[in-house]
């Protein structure tokens, strides 16, 4: 498995002069995802928890629905020069009867540690249909929990504590316990990871719960919580117009700018118990 951190030497300076000394740094590797052997996509991310990472892709495009319906997923050929294996080519094997992903231009990607999914033909082409209506989700969660959950989350960055440079996920139940957080320098990787580890748990569709996200939200990460079934999505940061617009679609409650004692709901208040 790659390292999470990697040190560098690094010169500081500042207003009271100027060190040197070895700084602790995110890694950032790439991983291609197999489905049958076959290559299905690559995306930059924080080597671990990669198992989870393709459960939860998988599932937000649509292909899974239960931890049954994969029969293997281990990793395979990467080497480096010297050949030793990099851990960066996972593949995944379908149960029987599991349909693979499609694989039409429409439907082709790469996908960064920045942006999430890039390179896809138009918005009806990356919009998909959810077989766990988000509607549906009688979840409901009280302000003064709400507001306590940024600083929880924190706390349980470990990583991001020693680089500063990790986006964070989490699910949470009505009483604010995250029940897992998972951290990668992409925002959607860290949730991937997140809705994969509900998958092996058997925890999706997960209307019971909340989805919080450390920094903004994007049209992208609502659609990866509304094809897990999830009903309300927080964000520490700001939403952009078509996460409003697709929570909205989708009869989900999207919370933004969740800091401090204060919070912006753009969606689906009735979730939300003041």
């Amino acid at each position: 498995m790659g390292r999470v951190t990697v040190r560098r030497p690094v010169r500081r300076i500042s207003a009271a002069g100027e060190r040197r000394r070895p700084d602790s740094l995110a890694a950032e590797e790439p991983l291609e995802l197999r489905v049958g052997g076959k290559a299905l996509a690559v995306t930059m991310r924080t080597p671990g928890n990669d198992v989870e990472l393709a459960h939860g892709f998988l599932l937000s495009e649509g292909v899974l629905g239960s931890r049954e319906d994969v029969s293997t997923a281990r990793y395979c050929d990467g080497v480096d020069d010297q050949g030793r294996n990099t851990y960066n080519v996972l593949d995944v094997t379908l149960a029987p009867g599991v349909a693979p992903p499609e694989t039409g231009i429409e439907r082709n990607f790469y996908t960064t540690s920045s942006c999430g999914v890039c390179g896809k033909a138009a918005l009806d082409a990356v919009k998909l249909r959810s077989r766990f209506s988000p509607a549906e989700s009688t979840f409901s969660v009280k302000t003064e929990v709400l507001v306590k959950l940024p600083d929880r989350l924190r706390e349980q960055q470990k990583v991001f504590a020693s680089t500063g440079g990790l986006h964070a996920a989490a699910l949470f139940d009505p009483d604010g316990e995250l029940l897992v957080v998972r951290e990668d320098v992409g925002r959607h990787n860290a949730v991937d990871k997140v809705l994969g580890w509900a998958l092996q748990s058997g925890l999706i569709p997960a209307p019971g719960h909340g989805l919080l996200v450390s920094g903004r939200t994007s049209f992208e990460l609502v659609q990866k919580a509304a094809m897990a079934g999830i009903g309300l999505l927080a964000a520490v940061s700001a939403p952009s117009s078509l996460a409003v617009e697709l929570a909205e679609e989708n009869g989900m409650t999207l919370i933004g700018f969740l800091r401090g004692d204060s919070l912006n709901l753009y969606t689906g208040d009735h979730r939300v118990l003041t």
